[in-house]
This record gives C-alpha cells, sequence and structure tokens, in this order.
C-alpha cells in the first residue's frame, strides 16, 4: 500500500520524519517532563515543602519510602523541594524572557521602521546596556532594594532588552524593502499594518530561538544568584537555594546538592536542545543543509 501512495505524499511524510530530530525529542522530552511535574506540585506534594522531620534529617536517598530522594539538614523531603523549586525557576526564565522579548520587540520595531533620531537613541541605549556587566547591575539593584523574585525578573528585563531591540531592528531593515512591503504600502497600507502584518511575521523566528536560549541562560542565572544570595528570599524553595543550603554538606549527604544541580541541568539541556532545533528551522542562515 505504500508504493502506491503517490511520490507528494511520500515526500511529506519523510519530511515531516526528518524534522524529528534527536533534538526535537529530547528536548521535548525533558522540558515537557519538567514542566508537567513542577505544574503537578500540588498535586505530588500537597503537604508542600516546609514540613520537617528531624528525626529523619540527612536521610539518603532510596533508604525511605517516604524520601526517595532523601532529606536536607532539617528534615525536609529533597524531591518535594526540587520540584516546588523548579517553579520559582521556570517562572524566572519564562517570565523575564516574555517582558524582555516584547519590550525589544516594539523598541526595535519602531527603530527600524521609522529609523532617524529615536532610532540613533534607541540604539545608543542599547549600546550602554549592553556594555554594562549583568553582575555589577544585579549586585547593584540587590544591594540597594534587596532580594526577590520580582527584583531579580526585574534586573533580567533590564539587562536583556536590548539583544531582542537589535536583533529585531537588523530583522525590519533587512524587510521593510521587501516587495510584499513595498507593494503594501503603494497599496496604502498604514504603518501599523505594514508593521504587524507584513514585517512581524517575518522577523519572529530568530527571536523565537533566542528566547528559547535565555530562558535556559536566565535559569542558570538565578540559580547562580540565588546561590550567591543575590536572587530570590531563601526562605522560597529554588533550586540555587538548595545548591548554597547543600554545600556544606557535600562530603556527608552530596544529595542536598545533587539533586537541584540534576535538575537545572536537565531543564537548561532540554531548552537548549529545543533553541538548537528552532534555530535549524526557522533561521534560514543557520539551517543544516
Amino acid at each position: 500500500m505504500t508504493d502506491l501512495a503517490p511520490p507528494s505524499t511520500r515526500a511529506r511524510a519523510r519530511h515531516a520524519l526528518r524534522r524529528w530530530t534527536p533534538d526535537l525529542v529530547i528536548g521535548l522530552l525533558l522540558t515537557g517532563g519538567v514542566l508537567g511535574v513542577v505544574l503537578l506540585a500540588n498535586l505530588l506534594f500537597p503537604a508542600g515543602t516546609d514540613t520537617m522531620d528531624l528525626t529523619a534529617r540527612l536521610t539518603p536517598p532510596a533508604l525511605s519510602s517516604d524520601h526517595p530522594l532523601g532529606t536536607d539538614p532539617i528534615g525536609r523531603d529533597v524531591l518535594a523541594r526540587v520540584v516546588y523549586g523548579g517553579r520559582i525557576s521556570l517562572l524566572v526564565g519564562v517570565v523575564s524572557v516574555t517582558l524582555s522579548a516584547l519590550i525589544g520587540i516594539l523598541l526595535g520595531l519602531f527603530a527600524g521602521f521609522y529609523g532617524g533620531k529615536l532610532d540613533a537613541f534607541l540604539m545608543r541605549l542599547a549600546d550602554i546596556q549592553l556594555a554594562f556587566p549583568f553582575i555589577l547591575l544585579a549586585m547593584t539593584v540587590i544591594a540597594i532594594l534587596g532580594p526577590g523574585l520580582w527584583k531579580l525578573i526585574a534586573v533580567m528585563v533590564a539587562s536583556q532588552w536590548a539583544q531582542y531591540t537589535r536583533l529585531v531592528r537588523g530583522q525590519v531593515l533587512a524587510l521593510r524593502d521587501r516587495e510584499y512591503v513595498q507593494a503594501a504600502n503603494a497599496l496604502g497600507a498604514s504603518n501599523s499594518r505594514m508593521i504587524f502584518r507584513h514585517i512581524v511575521p517575518n522577523a519572529l523566528g530568530p527571536v523565537i530561538v533566542l528566547a528559547t536560549l535565555n530562558i535556559a541562560n536566565n535559569i542558570l542565572l538565578e540559580s547562580g544568584l540565588t546561590f550567591l544570595g543575590l536572587g530570590v528570599d531563601p526562605q522560597v524553595p529554588s533550586w540555587g537555594g538548595m545548591l548554597a543550603d547543600g554545600r556544606t554538606y557535600l562530603q556527608s549527604a552530596w544529595w542536598v546538592s545533587v539533586f537541584p544541580g540534576v535538575a537545572i541541568t536537565l531543564t537548561v539541556l532540554g531548552f537548549n536542545l529545543l533553541g538548537d532545533w528552532l534555530r535549524d528551522h526557522l533561521d534560514p542562515h543557520g539551517r543544516h543543509a
């Protein structure tokens, strides 16, 4: 029956199969698995993360059915804290990237389409921001305002909008002289229609790739800053905070730090693999032959 199928059908099937590369499959499994477990945290661990059992403190993994990944120095379940900690890391990564991308896209569209003094001002502002070290900005803001989840997100947005602005501006400069945009202009289309109907859909590919990779990067940044005491509140379970809590127990209770570290690695790997796949399929300049 397969041999009787039209060549076009077979070609489409082969093309669809080629899109399911190992990068895509592994990336979807890792990110989907992490997202699914994190979203079901309340159902999986209705008691939350603050339940303490001092008689079971520093229980090794697999020795207790109630604590399959062991317990921390004050008897809290490591698995529950890893799952709930994923909420913080994913929230920081997704929200900071979403806000950065929205601000950067809007500024890049106006800078690239209208040009002139607005373009020059925004590009110089972006140059200043890109030249400012992120860690210095984070330390300055948090030293003044104190640590906190939304303060950390605000710092990331303030330090990353320029990446999207410059990327979108370059895309707009390349697209605004294309034939279909010029044809829309000749037919009397408004500027907003040309921007959001003809330019934005064709400029979003590289932005999606950058956003996917930046989610992984921001998860690492949040974990690193929280590890240093510059991230979220220490009372809130997070992967970086768990790494900090377990660093003094690496020789006697390695699981306190290792399991949140594994969670960070798998999550970042998943988003990076998805970003690589999206780059190959959405960015024509980076597409494999």
